[in-house]
């Protein structure tokens, strides 16, 4: 019986992972998270704290579950916040990734480790997982250091790359899916650049894209992301419309106009075949995923 470790389970994509795991019995499931609780308590799974930031806590904690597959989707993904704390950045993208692959290393798991579009430059998409990564900011930076330390470390590994990552969870940080339908509902204006693009993933697919490469012992870097390119502008129209809000509320910004304290890649979409071939991966239209996240957001308490 595979024994799964996911870590960062209280976040958007960890919850889905916990999620699509939790029911199944030919698996044992320990999540994990910084937090002392799971926000996902009363469905009874089984649920333990755990500083990444701390080897020690990590190695103790891989020696007595001893997993035999790895899920790492901790980290932080808020670019600016990477930009203007870098060190803290570091740690929390890069040196906690090394206590994972330490403790994987010593107990012969295997590893699946989310990553990010943002590792590349945004000049020549879409890309390829043969692409030559050239992030220009610093979050991008720390996950592309990430890579860099799993394919150094000798841990047989997945690196699944997700594109502008959107769907709801419990308590989580707002999604710019979310920004934007919280700040359309109560009629304030949504800035959106139409000059960032890539394409969107619903958390729904990325987690059974970590499932297909778990049930696969699957190795290598994948490309996951939803089927249609959009930029940021026509993506949040597409929200407001299918919503029902006023999609007048949406405002054309470039991004040199937005001041923002990172620099964003300009086109990041993927090239999925790969994980087509290999996961049975599925990329859904952008309107259905919408569609789906419509109808989550006002199911779950996340509004």
């Amino acid at each position: 019986m595979k024994r799964v470790l996911i870590c960062g389970s209280n976040g958007l994509l960890g919850q889905r992972i916990a999620l699509a795991l939790g029911g199944r019995t030919d698996l044992e499931v320990l999540n994990t998270g910084r937090q002392r609780s799971f926000v996902h308590d009363h469905k009874l799974f089984d649920y333990t704290q755990l500083d990444l930031g701390s080897r020690s806590d990590v190695r103790s904690l891989m020696s007595s579950f001893q997993p035999t597959t790895v899920v790492n989707a901790a980290g932080v993904a808020d670019v600016d916040w990477c930009e203007t704390h870098r060190e803290e950045a570091w740690r929390t993208n890069v040196a906690t990734v090394e206590h994972v692959l330490d403790g994987a290393r010593r107990v012969g798991a295997r590893i699946i480790h989310i990553s990010t579009d943002y590792v590349f430059d945004g000049r020549n998409s879409p890309y390829a997982e043969s692409a030559l990564p050239c992030p220009v900011n610093y979050y991008g930076k720390t996950k592309l250091a990430a890579e860099n330390a799993v394919h150094s470390s000798g841990v047989p590994a997945a690196i699944l790359r997700v594109c502008l990552l959107f769907g709801t969870a419990m308590g989580t940080a707002n999604s710019f899916a979310t920004k934007v339908v919280r700040s359309l509902r109560v009629g304030e204006n949504v800035n959106a650049a139409p000059d960032i693009g890539c394409n969107p993933l619903h958390v729904s697919s990325a987690a059974a894209a970590v499932v297909a490469a778990l049930e696969n012992d699957a190795e290598g870097i994948f490309h996951i992301s939803g089927a249609d390119f959009a930029n940021r502008y026509d993506f949040a129209c597409m929200l407001a419309a299918t919503f029902g809000y006023s999609e007048g509320l949406v405002l054309s910004v470039k991004t040199t106009d937005l001041n923002l304290p990172a620099v964003r890649p300009m086109s990041t979409g993927f090239v999925t075949s790969k994980a087509e071939r290999q996961l049975g991966f599925r990329p859904l239209p952008l309107r259905q995923t919408v569609s789906m996240f419509k109808q989550e957001f006002f199911h779950l308490a996340v509004n």
